[in-house]
């Protein structure tokens, strides 16, 4: 895990500890399915294979989920959000994230739905673009 100062993996700007670290402690949630969706990156960068199942949807997470600790996870760049405000029940995260993984760039787009569950965002599934 990186240290709470460390610039977060997301790209929004924050020390990790005050952005995505809080969601994958558990200290709060994500207020939009944006902050989610980059939370999850940010999982996946750091390694947070628990966070990433806590925030599935009980309808389609996997009973379990292997990490590739060979995947170095770079960038992230949102391309479109369509609802998943604080006010919505669905949303939509288009993004595509930049990896190094066997000495080679590799880029995954993925037009990510969410929904709200129990009041909370979780993601649903997604459709690479």
């Amino acid at each position: 895990m990186p240290a709470d100062d460390a610039p977060c993996p997301c790209g929004w700007g924050e020390p990790y500890g005050r952005c995505c670290g809080a969601l994958h402690r558990g200290e709060r949630e994500a207020t939009t399915a944006e902050a989610l969706m980059r939370s999850r990156y940010s999982a996946f960068a750091v390694g947070d294979a628990a966070y990433l199942l806590r925030s599935w949807h009980p309808g389609t997470r996997p009973a379990a989920l292997d990490l590739d600790d060979d995947v170095r996870w770079l960038h992230l760049a949102v391309t479109a959000v369509e609802r998943g405000g604080p006010f919505d029940d669905e949303g939509v995260v288009a993004f595509e994230a930049v990896a190094r993984a066997d000495g080679r760039r590799h880029v995954q787009g993925e037009r990510s739905r969410f929904a709200r569950e129990g009041g909370r965002w979780v993601y649903v599934d997604g459709s690479p673009t």
